[in-house]
């Protein structure tokens, strides 16, 4: 019987797998988003170990070589440039890293952090794009959490404009009030008042102790203010009742009155439930039918200019915080 050629075995397997398979060392599986990229050891090595893909050796992510080499938690291998991250880091980044940091060896910098907390927080310090892997707000949200642990302040870190600032608004429509409590957890005003905007037919009575907790005092007033000022514009609206025409044959002063007080019974309903969240489409499905039961053409004519009115004011009572 032919003998099994055992190299063309494993690299069929590995072909099949999308395994990387290394004579005298174990195999090394590239993980999928949204854990921080790995690949292997290069092949000198004698037992393969996880390289970041986007920190790794050859990055070009600075006009220097990197000089540090940072190991996470599930031993993963982050190559930086040490002026980068002391630079950012008011404490040495956790005093890990000595502030005349040696030249790269084979040892490594251990990091408390599992790598895809460690890839966010590099990608914040170096201001690139984390887009690739897709993080989950949680995990953004976790990665924010630690950056004051390593002397990082995220409203440095995370500007408007900033590629990490588009990774988290990406999650304002799917998530507004999670990514609320993160922006005022953190004092990310812009990105607050962004997610605000999303929050204005949230239920105030929703908010738990811990979301409370959470915003703090000052962001938990400011979407308060946001809802009472909303309704409380409302309300000022729908006051004035459409315009009085002069009194002719066809329409006397009491038949304007009679439109008069149809506006103020449909305004009342209105006001009654004025929510901060009310559509340009409910006012004018409440208020256009009042035409219906009016024959002068000048007190159509002064309701629809009325409606007109409101619906445009409406639209620009501030929407945010």
């Amino acid at each position: 019987m032919e003998s099994l050629d055992w190299n063309l075995v494993f690299e069929r397997f590995a072909y099949e797998t999308g395994t990387r398979f290394y004579p005298g060392g174990r195999q090394s599986q590239v993980p999928t988003p949204p854990d921080e990229g790995r690949s292997p050891k290069p092949d000198d090595e004698s037992e393969n170990v996880s390289i970041s893909t986007k920190f790794g050796p050859n990055a070009n992510l600075h006009c220097h070589p990197p000089d540090l080499l940072l190991s996470s938690s599930d031993s993963v291998r982050f190559y930086v440039h040490s002026d980068i991250v002391l630079g950012a880091s008011n404490n040495g980044f956790r005093f890990l890293v000595p502030t005349s940091a040696p030249k790269l060896q084979k040892r490594s910098i251990s990091v408390p952090e599992h790598s895809s907390i460690l890839g966010l927080i590099l990608h914040m310090v170096y201001g690139i794009s984390c887009s690739p892997y897709v993080p989950p707000l949680d995990v953004l949200s976790e990665a924010i959490d630690r950056l004051a642990l390593y002397g990082l302040h995220a409203h440095c870190l995370i500007q408007t404009g900033t590629p990490f600032y588009a990774s988290i608004l990406a999650h304002v429509p799917f998530s507004p009030m999670d990514v609320y409590i993160l922006a005022a957890k953190h004092r990310l005003h812009e990105l607050a008042v962004s997610a605000s905007s999303h929050l204005i037919s949230f239920s105030l009575s929703k908010i738990t102790d811990r979301m409370a907790e959470e915003m703090g005092p000052e962001y938990l007033r400011k979407l308060f203010f946001l809802h009472l000022g909303r309704s409380s514009a409302l309300k000022e609206l729908l006051l004035e009742p459409p315009r009085l025409h002069a009194v002719n044959h066809f329409c006397s002063r009491t038949d304007q009155r009679s439109l008069t007080r149809a506006w103020a019974l449909a305004s009342a309903y209105l006001a009654w439930d004025a929510r901060a969240d009310v559509s340009a489409g409910f006012l004018e499905a409440t208020l256009n039918p009042l035409v219906k039961d009016i024959s002068c053409e000048q007190c159509r004519q002064s309701l629809h200019e009325r409606i007109k009115n409101l619906l445009d004011r409406w639209a620009e009572v501030k929407c945010t915080i």
